[in-house]
Formats: structure tokens, sequence, C-alpha cells
């Protein structure tokens, strides 16, 4: 049996690792569902086990290409991602549970694929490639928004032109910042078991971020400021690790779902820095 590069094993345990980590509020994890009935964690098992072709795909294209006009190593990976995302559907019947990964990680992949043809793996170097593959994105996926029936926009589409957000195409384009500079950093020196870690480096992530999802639920950007506040609160008090901060955890938990809120963007961050973390062999 051929013998799997480390990033494509990453990609998926990346996948498996998000989900298991528990309690996440506004997201779907072994224990609750969440604001989510219509998905639970076999869902998501299901999703990771049929996208692993796909980021075998895109590591070989990155490690193929040989061009030096690296938006074309993203344009050569695009259909294998309309492929994945109909393979994700087909194996949840029609959820979604992977499509912000099936892009951002897709893109990783690829790159992690590029970068290591000549030189041991880098993080760094990673994100750069990723910010090279990606140049210029979001000015070519918003153009013409203004004239485009506003029932064919997205919802990434219509927060651009109603708050200027660019979300995940824009974090892509920047090369993940949060990422790279906010949840990796922290998760480097967390300490804890690992679903302590990683549920705190989620809150990280969500009180540095303006998670489009969450705008989505809400129907408004005023929540951002509130979810920031109350992940910070969480992490200010210890984390997940002292009696406090789990309970202000499981009073976020009650509220998202309460409310319907859901945190699917910061979700799709935790994934990257995860698989960043397992290239890195610090989880």
């Amino acid at each position: 049996m051929p013998t799997r590069d480390p990033a494509v094993l990453n990609a998926t345990r990346a996948l498996l690792y998000e989900v298991s980590v528990t309690p996440k509020p506004g997201l779907v994890d072994p224990a609750d569902v969440g604001p989510h009935p219509d998905m639970d964690v076999f869902t998501f098992i299901d999703s990771a086990t049929a996208l692993e072709d796909y980021w075998t795909t895109c590591f070989a294209t990155g490690r193929a290409f040989t061009n030096t006009a690296l938006p074309d190593l993203f344009h050569q990976i695009r259909p294998a991602g309309v492929a994945a995302e109909a393979a994700m559907f087909h194996a949840t019947h029609g959820v979604n549970t992977h499509k912000g990964a099936v892009f951002s990680l897709g893109v990783i992949v690829a790159a992690t694929g590029y970068q290591t043809r000549t030189a041991p793996y880098d993080t760094s170097q990673v994100l750069t490639t990723v910010q090279a593959m990606l140049h210029g994105l979001t000015t070519n996926d918003f153009a013409g928004l203004a004239q485009k029936p506003s029932a064919q926009l997205t919802a990434g589409e219509r927060q651009y032109l109603k708050y200027g957000t660019t979300g995940i195409r824009g974090q892509a384009e920047a090369g993940f910042p949060v990422v790279a500079t906010v949840s990796l950093p922290y998760l480097r020196q967390s300490q804890g078991t690992r679903t302590q870690r990683l549920l705190n480096t989620l809150l990280t992530i969500v009180a540095h971020t303006a998670d489009s999802n969450l705008i989505k639920r809400a129907g408004t950007d005023t929540i951002v400021p509130w979810a920031q506040q109350t992940a910070q609160a969480i992490l200010t008090a210890g984390g997940c690790q002292t009696p406090t901060g789990q309970a202000q955890l499981t009073e976020m938990n009650r509220i998202f779902k309460a409310k319907n809120l859901s945190l699917g963007g910061s979700a799709d961050l935790l994934i990257l820095t995860i698989y960043f973390g397992l290239m890195e062999q610090i989880l």
C-alpha cells in the first residue's frame, strides 16, 4: 500500500480533531450538535473521509508544479475543489460540513506540496506560497457584485456589499494572518490536554476575528464585539482549565444554542491551526 505524505494524513486528522473538541459553543461536537440540528459528529466523520482523495490531489498538484506563476497553481486545484464539494455533499446527504475547509485547507495542502519540493517543511514558507497563489483573489471574486442579481449572491458576497468584509477569501489572500500571528503562536505555547489546548485556541480565534458565519446567523455585524469579548473573558479567567472559565464557557454555549448562532468561520480557522500544529508535531 503506498505511503501517504504527512500533509495528506494531517489534513484528514485536522478535520477529525476539530469536530472532536468538546464543548464548542455554536458548533457540533461529540456531546452536542449545538445550533446545527441537521448534522452530528458522524456527519463530519463521513465528510472528512470523503475528502481524503482531494488532499492527495492538492498535494500532488503542488509537488508537481514548476511554474513560477503561483496563481496558476490555485487555478489548477479549483476543479478538484469543485469535485470535492460534490463528494462532501454526497457523503453528508446535502449538508455543508467542510465547504470552507475544501477551499482554505486545499490551498494550504497544495502550497505544502509546492514548498516541500526542494526544502524541509516550513509553515511560514507555506503561508508565503498561499499569498502568492491567491494574489488578487478578492478583487477578482468580488468584481461586479453590485450588478449581480441579489438572489445569486452568496452569503460572503452579501456581507462584502453590506459591511465591506472579505471573509475567508480576505484571510486566505493575506496568508491567514489570524492563524499565523494569533492562533498558531497561541497553540505553540499552550498547555494542558489536547482538548483544553484546542478549545482555548478556538476561543483565541473567536476573540480576534469577525466570524462571517456568526454575522450571517445574527443578521448583523454588531454581534462580533460581543462574541470577541465573551471569548476573551473566558481566556482571561484562565480558559477551560479553570472552574470560572468552564462556567463561562457553558453559559456561552447555552446562549449560542438559544440564539441559533454558529462559529463556522472560526472552526475553519481552527482546522488550519490544527493542520499546522500537526505538521510542526506540537500536537
